[in-house]
């Protein structure tokens, strides 16, 4: 299950990084959200999935690594890279636009093994952090992602760009980068979050069964 996991998460990787990226309009907000997204909500999970417990799992050990900060981490790269004028780096240069992905990766990556991995001593409370951190995630996705969609106006620039082929005005593919964040942001977040829960409950169920007798 690992070795799948994480063969998966780094065939996403290669189709969003060796192929969408160079291949595509990156003048384009939308393509940007569709690999950004795609990093952080795609790759990440997977890629946490099959480092967890491993000895590639930094979180082992790093007690102050908790899923809340992580979230917190995530926030300031996710906000912090789409203020306009680092937007217009990672647009302009080569360079800036692969840090940005680096820190995309790196934010999700901290965030999901936070939640996923760490020792086994403690897991527990660490996923039942994990569900209050990837659901904070999700509210702040979604707020940027509706934010950007409402926005009277353009941001990131004023012509026309091609969205995978499909010629879009500046406000309209912002509009729909927008929606892409704030469903993906919600969707797989909450579900994450939701998921962790359910494991905690549903592992927690004997202890509770035998403290009831």
């Amino acid at each position: 299950m690992k070795r799948i996991a994480l063969t998966a998460g780094l065939v996403v990787l290669a189709v969003l990084w060796a192929v969408i990226l160079p291949f595509s309009d990156r003048a384009s907000f939308s393509i940007h959200m569709v690999v950004h997204m795609g990093v952080v909500a795609g790759a990440a999970p997977l890629l946490a999935l099959g480092l967890s417990a491993t000895r590639f799992d930094f979180t082992i050990g790093s007690i102050w690594l908790t899923p809340l900060l992580a979230s917190l981490l995530e926030l300031f790269a996710v906000w912090g890279w789409h203020i306009p004028v680092m937007r217009a780096l990672s647009q302009s240069s080569l360079l800036f636009a692969g840090l940005e992905q680096l820190v995309f990766l790196g934010a999700g990556l901290t965030l999901w093994l936070s939640c996923l991995g760490g020792a086994v001593c403690g897991r527990g409370e660490r996923r039942l952090a994990g569900t209050f951190g990837l659901l904070f995630t999700s509210m702040h996705m979604t707020l940027l992602g509706a934010l950007l969609t409402l926005s009277p106006r353009p941001l990131y620039g004023e012509g026309d760009v091609s969205c995978f082929g499909i010629p879009l005005a500046a406000a309209a593919d912002q509009q729909l980068g927008g929606v892409i964040m704030l469903v993906v942001g919600a969707v797989v977040y909450l579900a994450g979050g939701v998921a962790l829960l359910a494991g905690t409950l549903k592992d927690r169920a004997p202890i509770l069964e035998r403290n009831g007798r």
